[in-house]
């Protein structure tokens, strides 16, 4: 059996970027969290997210009960998988995590491999800011009663061909308090403020969306004294973009996927 190995840090994304390398790998299926996920969907085990402390949410991970093990074993036997990925938050863990199955890891690949630096630092916002874990499953598939607090539909995966190979729901752990969570009121307020302290430019309407990256929208209304003004028209919008996109970047450390700004109206005004 070819055994590889996902490696990263906690919260940048592995659990949803697994499922399209696995697709793309024709690797038949994953361990993540102590389940074994194949198709996109549950085989055996149970999630370390289901647990109450963080302690027993990582022995949990690493597969240290043995029922646990044996569970996982007698499914990976039953399937005949030619090639499993294991994911850790370590090259350590995972390398503890095949131990316990039996298993000799021959390659090793890191969510830098995988994920660009901007749905990393996207994945690492959601966990500081929003407390949200994320797992490679369809919603229908976890028990609601094991999160008290937050559990929606996340993500479908789909192929280069748009075949859905899968699909990912947000969770909020037990065991996972320390976390902020960001007004999207108060951050388009901030914006807001930020755009029309260039003066000639006043906010109509602005649209923001998080995920699959931060995608933002803002209809302006430019402001001028003159027709002639309408010749430095894309160089104040370019201006307000600059300042926007540095913004967001001190504020939350995100990059934006897209930023759309449009003129919908022009207003003359006495100086």
């Amino acid at each position: 059996m070819n055994i590889i190995s996902l490696s990263g840090a906690s919260g940048t994304g592995k659990s949803t970027a697994a499922l399209a390398y696995a697709y793309s790998h024709r690797i038949d299926a994953i361990i993540d969290d102590g389940l074994l996920i194949m198709n996109g969907k549950k085989r055996a085990g149970t999630s370390a997210k289901f647990e109450k402390s963080a302690l027993k949410a990582v022995r949990r991970a690493i597969i240290s009960d043995d029922a646990h093990r044996d569970e996982l074993c007698e499914a990976i036997d039953e399937e005949h998988i030619e090639s499993l990925m294991i994911i850790g938050t370590s090259d350590n863990m995972t390398s503890k995590i095949a131990e316990r199955l039996h298993l000799t890891i021959q390659q090793r690949i890191y969510i830098e491999d995988i994920n660009s630096e901007a749905e990393i630092k996207l994945a690492r916002f959601m966990r500081k800011n929003e407390g949200q874990h994320t797992m490679p499953l369809p919603m229908q598939q976890i028990e609601q009663n094991f999160f008290k607090r937050l559990m929606r539909r996340g993500a479908e995966i789909f192929s280069p061909k748009r075949e859905k190979i899968g699909e990912t729901t947000i969770v909020h752990p037990d065991f996972h308090d320390d976390f902020t969570q960001i007004s999207t009121k108060d951050m388009m307020e901030a914006f807001k403020e930020v755009i029309e302290q260039k003066k000639r430019l006043t906010v109509k309407k602005m649209q923001f969306k998080l995920l699959p990256l931060p995608a933002l929208e803002v209809q302006v209304v430019l402001k001028m004294s003159s027709q002639m003004e309408l010749m430095t028209t894309p160089n104040a919008i370019e201006e307000a973009q600059k300042t926007l996109i540095e913004c967001f970047s001190q504020l939350y450390d995100l990059q934006f996927g897209t930023l759309a700004m449009k003129v919908v109206d022009i207003e003359f005004v006495e100086e």
